[in-house]
């Protein structure tokens, strides 16, 4: 088991983790409008996990022997998602808490992909659980801007043969 390898991948994960946290938790405060009530609470609902996933990561992190450097400026050159825009309406920032758990998850399926060969059960089903989270909450905020129901998830990582 290449450990070094696995936390380089478990931070990336951190990384995008703890942007969506901090989005989501933007998008919070900041919703307005019709769907006010259903977003400020779906939002507070999903940056709690998220608050929680971010520890259970970096303590896995930490398990495996790695270091866990969290900061805001790692954590901002290492993401793969955009900063939130305090300033869209409540329908933009659904759209966009959708494509960013889509993206997660996109990102989650790869990196499962990575870890494969390393024989570390613990990390692939961490990542596994993250994938299927993610794309359910990609799929529920879809639903608020596709209400004909046309959505797809992305292309699940398929298994490699040992």
């Amino acid at each position: 088991m290449d450990r070094a390898k696995i936390c380089d991948v478990l931070y990336l994960v951190l990384a995008d983790t703890y942007a969506l946290m901090l989005k989501t938790q933007n998008y919070h405060w900041n919703v307005r409008g019709e769907n006010f009530a259903s977003i400020h609470a779906m939002t507070e609902v999903q940056y709690t996990e998220l608050f929680a996933a971010v520890d259970e990561i970096a303590e896995r992190i930490r398990a495996l022997g790695g270091p866990v450097a969290g900061t805001f400026s790692g954590f901002s050159r290492t993401t793969g998602l955009s900063e939130a825009d305090y300033q869209k309406t409540a329908m933009e920032m659904v759209k966009d808490l959708a494509d960013s758990n889509r993206h997660l998850a996109t990102e989650l399926g790869k990196h499962l992909e990575e870890v494969d060969d390393e024989d570390d059960i613990g990390t692939e089903d961490l990542l596994t659980q993250r994938l299927r989270l993610h794309d359910k909450v990609a799929w529920m905020w879809q639903m608020y801007v596709t209400p004909d129901g046309a959505f797809s998830l992305p292309e699940a990582p398929k298994k490699k043969k040992k």
